[in-house]
């Protein structure tokens, strides 16, 4: 067992994605109490520790692409990724952008085109929507200068996401949220590895789990490691069972 601190060079070896990922690989990352919670007073800001707050920002420097769902940007009130001078710089050595693109997925349309995601960003954010939404709300996304993606249908599906993502390259994704949209991946068996913090308190009251749909979908996972903090907070990450991992990466070869 390993003891000792971590610089972040150790955690990005302990966080990388695999090597020249040829498909979306997607990873959630999400920070609960020790009784569940997902949130405190509405917010996840609210679990937040030094050291879930140091592996976030590890996680979103190691990502082509933040995927969120629509209302998490609302409740979180979401700007752009924008990281630190030395993080950028770490990124463009490894051939990568600046900064990771956010992607949004809103099936309504339903996003105020003042809200920071639009007006504070040095990226402009990738919108996934249904060509059903009303027509007004889907122009006025595109005036922001978002990159507008209209899927067929009433909804946006799991393969519409995965299918926007590949074209464009974004193929090292980090899903923060929220559980509406955690839970679809899951039941469409599309989550790969996810880093759980457990925040040291307890909240009670009427919070959500990280994940939710309409029913259970059992996925096996791995754990990769389990890092703990002096001030009690866990960090752990889990991962899709080897063997089905090695099968998805097959196929993505062929």
């Amino acid at each position: 067992m390993a003891r000792g601190p971590l610089d972040d060079a150790g955690l990005r070896s302990l966080y990388a994605y695999p090597p020249r990922p040829r498909r979306p690989w997607i990873r959630a990352n999400f920070v609960s109490s020790i009784d569940g919670a997902v949130t405190a007073d509405g917010v996840s800001a609210g679990l937040g520790t030094a050291a879930d707050k140091r592996v976030f920002t590890i996680l979103r420097e190691l990502a082509d692409a933040v995927l969120v769902g629509a209302g998490t940007v609302r409740a979180e009130n979401y700007g752009g990724a924008k990281l630190n001078p030395a993080a950028r710089a770490q990124r463009v050595s490894q051939g990568m952008s600046p900064d990771p693109v956010i992607v949004v997925v809103t099936a309504s349309a339903a996003i105020d085109p003042q809200a920071r995601i639009f007006t504070d960003t040095d990226v402009a954010p990738i919108v996934i929507t249904s060509s059903s939404a009303p027509s007004e709300a889907r122009r006025a996304l595109a005036a922001t200068g978002a990159d507008l993606v209209e899927v067929s249908g009433d909804d946006v599906s799991t393969e519409s996401i995965l299918g926007t993502l590949d074209t464009r390259g974004l193929h090292r994704v980090l899903c923060e949220g929220g559980p509406g949209l955690f839970g679809r991946l899951l039941d469409d068996d599309a989550v790969d590895d996810l880093c759980l913090t457990t925040s040291p308190v307890l909240v009670a009251g009427d919070a959500g789990r990280i994940s939710r749909s309409e029913s259970a979908s059992i996925r096996p996972m791995t754990r990769a490691h389990v890092l703990a903090d002096e001030d009690g907070t866990l960090l752990t990450r889990w991962v899709k069972h080897r063997t089905e991992v090695d099968r998805k990466s097959a196929a993505a070869e062929k």
